[in-house]
């Protein structure tokens, strides 16, 4: 493993780590509090800690901290396959440590988990177009593999907060595999964890080549290259 790669790798994890121990945190704190964040504030925290990773870590490794979005720049031709696991590993170690620190602070049943408000299946769609959305942007907005640019922090995590705010009740927003995987197997809550492990995934996997053909430089109505 070259000096580069493990750079990028312990990026992914410290990334990951702060955006777990911050979002699921803010969940943890409310509850144990009485409730002074409230749902919006959990949503904002969600967003902002991902906006802030994505200026801290974006040049570096690409601020992915999210499996499914690591496999959408594979399935989009901007990341090479062979990363794609370490990736995965490095994201899921930042997950699994932040939810076993919240678990020696704090004394709380689920540690932010996500779990379906309503039926598995309303929650498992409703997962999986919350990530095919949270892809189309991240394609959009970043640049090969990289989500870094003077816009790419405040549409991706913005785009995130609004989607916490308003399918937070119902599925908890997850729209990423370790960020459900981690609070689940650290409380030992795994009732519906297939759900975040799947769908989330599956929306990433589905928008990756949708993205590309609507953006190819032959699509009707393309700007013509200068």
């Amino acid at each position: 493993m070259t000096s580069s790669l493990t750079r990028k790798l312990v990026a992914e994890a410290i990334g990951t780590f702060i955006l777990v121990f911050a979002g699921t945190g803010a969940i943890v704190v409310n509850d144990v509090r009485g409730g002074p964040i409230t749902h919006v504030g959990v949503a904002l925290v969600f967003g902002l800690v991902v906006m802030t990773m994505i200026y801290a870590i974006g040049d570096l490794s690409g601020a992915h901290m999210n499996p499914a979005v690591s496999l959408g720049f594979v399935l989009a031709g901007r990341f090479p396959a062979r990363r794609l696991l370490p990736y995965a590993v490095a994201q899921t170690t930042g997950a699994l440590a932040a939810s076993a620190v919240l678990r020696l602070l704090f004394d709380h049943a689920t540690l932010g988990a996500t779990r379906p408000a309503g039926p598995p299946a309303q929650a498992f769609v409703m997962e999986l177009i919350l990530t095919a959305i949270l892809m189309f942007v991240v394609l959009a907005v970043s640049s090969g593999p990289k989500e870094k640019g003077v816009m790419a922090g405040i549409a991706i995590g913005g785009l995130i907060g609004l989607e916490a705010m308003f399918a937070g009740p119902v599925t908890g927003a997850s729209m990423n595999p370790v960020r459900s995987l981690a609070p689940a197997v650290i409380s030992g809550d795994l009732c519906h964890l297939w759900i975040y492990l799947i769908a989330p995934p599956l929306g990433a996997a589905a928008m990756a080549p949708l993205h590309a053909w609507l953006m190819r430089p032959d699509a009707p109505g393309a700007t013509p290259a200068l």
